[in-house]
């Protein structure tokens, strides 16, 4: 049974710290799964199409991507464990925000095209050759796993404004406060 997990805020020093390298011999063990398993829900619940193990407090190079509303299977649900860039090209400008930073948005300079290799959830290796939306949640992630949040980079950060943005921002922080308030009662329960 996968759990809810607290999303850490930008002022956690967790989210600065360069994430360790998972030893493969670990990806096996039922308690790095169920780390999985308790991401892609706290991911889903967020909601959110991406999310790095420092955000819910382990300093691991893992992170989870579901781009659940486009039509390519291949961008999700996704596990990826030590990834790396080996092919980063072109450059494009465009508005990110991050569970880590609610209410907030700004535009962020990222790779058009990256190639990112990894290990899978069962410690197999993959390769994903990603454009465009998807090569920029890629590298948001990876930014997460060296101690990099995207207001380091971002130009114009500012609170959400248009109201679709503060809808999102509404949205974002309605369920952070729901989450925790459930990680609350299950700790109360112990």
């Amino acid at each position: 049974m996968a759990y809810l997990r607290t999303i850490l805020t930008d002022n956690h020093p967790t989210l600065r710290k360069v994430a360790k390298r998972v030893d493969p011999s670990e990806i096996a063990d039922p308690l790095f799964q169920q780390l999985i398993d308790d991401m892609f829900e706290t991911q889903y619940a967020a909601p959110g199409i991406g999310l790095a193990a420092p955000q819910v407090g382990v300093s691991k190079r893992l992170f989870t991507v579901d781009l659940q509303d486009r039509d390519d299977e291949n961008n999700g649900p996704l596990v990826l464990i030590n990834p790396k860039f080996t092919l980063t090209e072109g450059e494009v400008e465009a508005i990110e925000g991050c569970l880590s930073v609610p209410g907030y948005i700004g535009e962020v300079t990222r790779f058009e095209h990256v190639v990112c290799n990894g290990l899978d959830r069962h410690g197999k290796k993959i390769k994903l050759d990603a454009h465009a939306w998807f090569a920029r949640v890629l590298q948001h992630e990876m930014d997460h796993l060296d101690g990099i949040i995207y207001i380091d980079k971002a130009k114009n950060l500012r609170p959400a404004a248009t109201e679709e943005e503060k809808a999102e921002a509404a949205k974002a922080d309605a369920e952070r406060a729901g989450t925790e308030r459930i990680n609350a009662e299950a700790a109360l329960a112990r």
